[in-house]
């Protein structure tokens, strides 16, 4: 008996060897990665940080951030609508960051949100703040953290969230003109457009409003709403039954004309009717989206997901539109984007960024379910921003193609950027 369990427990022995050979090799491989790293990825430190405005470039705010690391690889990000973000990375934010682990992205996040202390006796964007320079300042730096995290990794930016549940990401574009719209729909096989309906408010006879110095908050007069109306039919015509037509307001009107506009435009049959009422009143919110018969959205000016639950908890829209440049950056918009998936609440991200934000938003786009469509101004309308470019995203009838070039996969032309840079600022 003794024989035979030595003889059994020999051959088992024997035959276990060759599987866990491959195994015991792989692993003493990875040991000695990770003397200079985890797993594949190089062990960084970040060197250097850098933000840039620049000016000439057909956009208010285009402004950039770019951060470096003691091995090469540089990560870029970009931020929207905030002057002074730009002085706060390279001032403020940007000197924290330096001899830090920039894949360590939810500490660094955490950190700026008031963890920790910044150099130059500011703290964070002081526990939390909504909105504002600083937290445009921390979703371009987000941005960039997320750029140089695919290339360290060698993977495109959809694999760090979690990998894709579409393979094309829907866009729409801005409503110019008609002739522009039609050649758009003909041409590049367009699928829906945007008409702000507040232009035709502002842009009409002062006679007709019941205070002709008014700009905002306005109180629609019959004539007004009529006006509206036309305009609104006239352009279902030109786009046809098949092209959504979504109508922006850009917060102008006050919640009982919003709520006549959504009842008037009924028939037209809109994507949605956006932001007709400011969004730091969610009651307002969620009474206009309760007393109209479309759809309802909003969030360009949320911050965040604190500033968003509220919106979502009380279900007081039908769309959402975190704007990712700065409402908290990428991983943030994610987290918000799963928030509102609970609630059954679309997410359709507002963009007015150049191309590489717009990408940046594509990549975190194809990984959420309850994903919509992407708003997408520059792509054939922003010559001056595209210069800035080497390369440029692959549109195709309708639709947004995802790179699989590691990180965000758009570049930015540093010698194009050194040419528009503002007075003061400098780009390494």
């Amino acid at each position: 008996m003794r024989n035979r369990r030595s003889f059994l427990t020999a051959v088992g022995a024997a035959a276990a060897t060759p599987l866990l050979t491959p195994l015991q090799a792989y692993t003493q491989e990875l040991s000695g990665r990770r003397s200079v790293g985890t797993s594949r990825v190089p062990k960084l430190k970040v060197t250097q940080v850098r933000a840039v405005e620049l000016q000439g470039t057909g956009h208010n705010f285009a402004q950039y951030v770019r951060v470096y690391t003691d091995q090469g690889l540089t990560g870029t990000g970009e931020m929207s609508g905030a002057t002074g973000a730009a002085w706060i990375i390279n001032e403020r934010l940007g000197p924290a960051l330096v001899g830090r682990d920039p894949l360590d992205i939810e500490a660094i996040y955490s950190h700026f949100w008031g963890w920790g202390e910044i150099p130059g006796s500011i703290r964070g964007v002081f526990v939390r703040g909504m909105g504002g320079p600083f937290l445009s300042a921390m979703s371009a730096i987000d941005m960039a953290l997320w750029d140089l995290a695919g290339k360290a990794m060698g993977v495109p930016l959809y694999r760090l969230f979690g990998g894709k549940v579409r393979e094309r990401i829907p866009v729409y574009f801005w409503w110019r003109n008609d002739d522009d719209v039609r050649r758009m729909i003909r041409e590049k096989k367009a699928r829906a457009f945007k008409m702000g309906i507040d232009k035709v408010t502002e842009d009409g006879d002062p006679a007709h409003r019941l205070d002709p110095g008014k700009q905002s908050y306005w109180t629609l007069t019959n004539r007004e709403l009529d006006t509206i109306v036309e305009k609104v039919e006239a352009a279902r015509k030109v786009v046809g039954p098949d092209v959504e037509l979504a109508l922006e307001c850009h917060a102008r009107y006050n919640t009982e004309s919003a709520i006549q506009i959504g009842r008037a435009v009924a028939t037209v049959r809109p994507l949605w009717l956006e932001e007709p009422v400011t969004s730091d009143n969610v009651e307002a919110l969620a009474l206009v989206h309760r007393s109209i018969p479309i759809p309802l959205a909003a969030g360009e000016n949320m911050y965040t997901r604190y500033g968003f639950r509220e919106a979502i908890e009380k279900q007081a829209v039908s769309v959402l539109q975190p704007d990712m440049c700065k409402c908290g950056g990428l991983l943030e918009s994610r987290k918000i984007a799963s928030m509102a998936e609970i609630y059954h609440i679309p997410i359709a991200p507002h963009g007015t960024s150049s191309p590489l934000g717009q990408m940046a938003y594509a990549h975190v786009c194809a990984t959420i379910p309850n994903f919509l469509i992407l708003e997408w101004g520059f792509l054939f309308a922003g010559t001056e921003l595209n210069a800035l470019m080497r390369n440029l995203p692959q549109y195709d009838d309708g639709f947004v193609q995802l790179p699989d070039s590691p990180g965000i996969g758009i570049e930015l032309n540093d010698d194009a950027i050194r040419e528009k840079l503002r007075p003061g600022s400098t780009w390494s």
